[in-house]
């Protein structure tokens, strides 16, 4: 596996750059030594290193929830297919589920549209001590509705031009939340599962090949296919506007599904363990009370 410099070099969306997606390789298979395994060696490779890996993000999870002082919001975006439940399934298996939270945002209700852009996820923020995932999330206001601009018509916004200043305050706020959140112990790690327009297809074929994944496919998702440089830019100009020191983006190489969870589960590891946390002691109050319940639980016949 890399060293976390050189997947911060290669994947991490550089604040204040410009990002250009045809830079980054979506079929990345690490280094060269793994480059020469064939498919199904690479896969167990990678696997392995996820299972291992757990091992680590669950002592970290306990410390989270021991400190009660941070929380953790994950935020997963891609194209359709690009694998954000099976990156929840797999590498978040190994977790305490008592310490977690999923959400995926779905259509908003009518009551939400009733409220900014913002407030159905403020709603959904993980608690100190817990990790939240986000699969999709605040970000789709900048990606499909900027895509579909008619679904800004069902927003109830005042009126206005819809231009180029419309969508930069857009990333103003989004950066402001994100930036609120971090001020008060919430560690944001956002990951663009990235994947190519081939994949996709092998992907959506294997769903309709597949009886078993048939629930997987819908109609809606072959006509999103149909905008794929129109997201291409979309995610370009909103990964650029909203990678910051406090919430960067990381551009994860996903046609190799084991490939995508292990970059993702060896990030998610290493920014909970740079908060330091150490294991959470307890006063010398407690620390009588305990003695106390010890000498009580030993008295007993």
């Amino acid at each position: 596996m890399l060293t976390m410099k050189e997947v911060t070099r290669l994947f991490r969306v550089e604040p204040g750059s410009r990002l250009r997606l045809k830079r980054h390789d979506t079929a990345w298979a690490g280094d060269k030594d793994l480059q020469r395994l064939k498919s199904d060696e690479l896969k167990e490779k990678a696997k392995t290193f996820v299972e291992q890996n757990l091992v680590k993000l669950a002592e970290a999870q306990e410390r989270l929830a021991a400190n009660d002082v941070f929380s953790v919001l994950v935020v997963l975006q891609a194209i359709d297919a690009a694998g954000k439940d099976g990156m929840v399934k797999h590498v978040m298996s190994g977790l305490n589920p008592q310490g977690c939270q999923v959400f995926s945002f779905k259509r908003p209700s009518e009551e939400e549209l009733d409220h900014d852009f913002l407030w159905r996820y403020w709603r959904a923020l993980p608690e100190r001590g817990r990790i939240g995932i986000f699969n999709r999330s605040y970000y789709e206001e900048t990606l499909v509705v900027r895509v579909h601009p008619e679904v800004l018509e069902r927003q109830r916004l005042p009126p206005g031009a819809r231009g180029k200043a419309f969508w930069n305050a857009r990333y103003e706020d989004i950066n402001s939340f994100e930036k609120h959140l971090s001020r008060n112990g919430t560690l944001v790690l956002k990951f663009f599962l990235n994947i190519s327009r081939r994949e996709q297809k092998k992907r959506f074929m294997d769903r309709l090949d597949n009886p078993d994944k048939h629930w997987k496919f819908e109609m809606g998702d072959l006509h999103e296919r149909a905008f794929w440089d129109d997201y291409q830019t979309a995610f370009e100009d909103t990964l650029t506007h909203t990678s910051t020191d406090w919430a960067p983006w990381w551009v994860i190489p996903s046609d190799n599904k084991w490939v995508s969870r292990a970059l993702v589960s060896a990030i998610l590891t290493e920014a909970i363990q740079g908060l330091g946390l150490k294991p959470r002691k307890v006063s010398e109050a407690q620390l009588q009370v305990l003695a106390e319940a010890r000498k009580q639980l030993l008295a007993e016949p």
